[in-house]
């Protein structure tokens, strides 16, 4: 593992967005995969931070990644499609938590993972940037 940095740090939160995809990327026995959902969406969420911190624009301390991308595209930082498909991973957020709702499927899963991926590959590249 990389050494750590100051928490401003855009590396950092790279570091902990690739973390997070690692541990959302690793389908175990006895792991539900909302817990594994969760960790795409902490994934996705730490690495726009990641990029919005490299580009010098404040944001709130929310989970809403459409919210976050808005604010991207407000300040001129481009993203693909795929980038922009990863607001549906909001919706797992809190979904580590007991709740109601139907548990995710294998599939809801690995579309999940396949949003985060693109996140995390989007702001890697952006923060290779010179």
């Amino acid at each position: 593992m990389n050494a750590r940095r100051a928490p401003d740090d855009p590396v950092e939160w790279l570091n902990r967005a690739e973390s997070s995809l690692t541990q959302a990327s690793h389908l175990l026995d006895g792991v539900y995969l909302e817990d594994l959902c969760a960790a795409a969406h902490q994934a996705a969420e730490k690495a726009i931070k990641a990029v919005l911190l490299k580009k010098a624009v404040d944001y709130p301390y929310v989970h809403d990644l459409g919210r976050l991308l808005a604010l991207a595209r407000d300040s001129n930082i481009p993203f693909p499609d795929t980038v922009k498909e990863a607001v549906r991973l909001t919706r797992y957020a809190t979904a580590r938590y007991p709740s109601p709702a139907e548990p995710v499927t294998r599939e809801e899963y690995e579309v999940a993972l396949t949003h985060a991926r693109h996140v995390v590959e989007w702001a890697r590249r952006l923060l290779a940037e010179a």
